[in-house]
């Protein structure tokens, strides 16, 4: 009896009959995260609000995610962009709401900790280099709709 083989590259290589390919010619697959509409509205804020968030959320859960809900209000983007800011406010106080009321039995507990991290993990992905410096997609956004432009100045962002 042959040994089957394990992985795919061994796969390839043990029936070079099946197309001749070369296991380093590889397929390129792109994975996208699908999210739930709860989790698409967790705001992109800046770093050190949601390091805050994340605090409040470890030692009162659902509060960093009540906090987070205002930000929104205040111009924060979400995965959501076809649905209005309220709707998007309004989804995130739920999950406030949904962490509050099962953190009795620890299931929100648990879940307002890792909506925190997720906070932080989308605030670090939300950063963008502009020069030696680096910026707050965010900021960049603010300054250039409020700033007056400098002639000669580099635009800011992209």
């Amino acid at each position: 009896m042959d040994p089957s083989p394990k992985d795919g590259e061994s796969a390839a290589a043990a029936e070079p009959s099946r197309g001749g390919a070369a296991p380093s010619s590889g397929v390129v697959v792109q994975v996208r995260e699908k999210k739930g509409p709860l989790r698409a509205a967790i705001p992109y804020m800046p770093f050190p609000v949601a390091v805050i968030c994340l605090f409040l959320n470890t030692f009162v859960p659902g509060l960093g995610t009540f906090v987070s809900a205002f930000t929104v209000l205040c111009g924060a983007r979400t995965d959501l962009p076809d649905r209005h800011m309220c709707c998007v406010f309004w989804l995130n106080i739920a999950a406030a709401l949904i962490q509050i009321l099962t953190a009795i039995v620890m299931v929100g507990w648990i879940m307002s900790i890792f909506w925190g991290m997720d906070m932080v993990i989308l605030a670090t992905k939300d950063v963008v280099a502009v020069g030696s410096h680096k910026w707050h997609r965010s900021t960049l956004l603010w300054r250039e709709q409020t700033l007056p432009r400098q002639v000669g100045a580099e635009p800011v962002g992209n």
